[in-house]
């Protein structure tokens, strides 16, 4: 598949850092730092735009060691851009440490997942069928 994209950002294009890594990683475009304080969200620019094919969707996701050794993360995740928008690529993060986090351009902020989607043609119906699972739900199976 082929994945347009115009990069208007003094960044490299956005990169697989693995060989069967699912997600890339994408950087921030800033003037200047960015500081965000304890629970504060602030919409960050990448500089990215991309045109996705029809039946493909883009998920933006937290990056685990950004999460894990800074606490910073991705809000609404994971966030959705899908293949008819045309925008800037814009990430949601949040500060979920107990400390002020400075984010610096051209820092690795999430990852970029690329994803085949289908949309179903909706049937409402009475009731539907049976499973042994039926409508158990959150904490059903137990906790061992």
């Amino acid at each position: 598949m082929i994945l347009k994209i115009i990069n208007k950002s003094n960044n490299p294009l956005p990169r697989y850092e693995s060989v069967s890594a699912a997600g890339m990683d994408i950087r921030c475009n800033l003037s200047e730092p960015v500081t965000l304080q304890p629970l504060e969200r602030r919409l960050i620019p990448t500089g990215l735009y991309i045109e996705l094919p029809e039946g493909y969707e883009a998920q933006i996701r937290p990056r685990s060691g950004l999460a894990l050794k800074r606490g910073l993360t991705v809000l609404n995740t994971p966030g959705t851009i899908d293949a008819d928008y045309r925008g800037e690529v814009g990430v949601i993060l949040i500060n979920l440490s107990s400390e002020p986090q400075t984010i610096e351009s051209g820092e690795r902020i999430c990852q970029m997942v690329i994803a085949r989607h289908e949309q179903p043609e909706l049937v409402e119906v009475q009731e539907l069928s049976t499973t042994e699972r039926g409508a158990g739900g959150f904490g059903h199976s137990g906790v061992k």
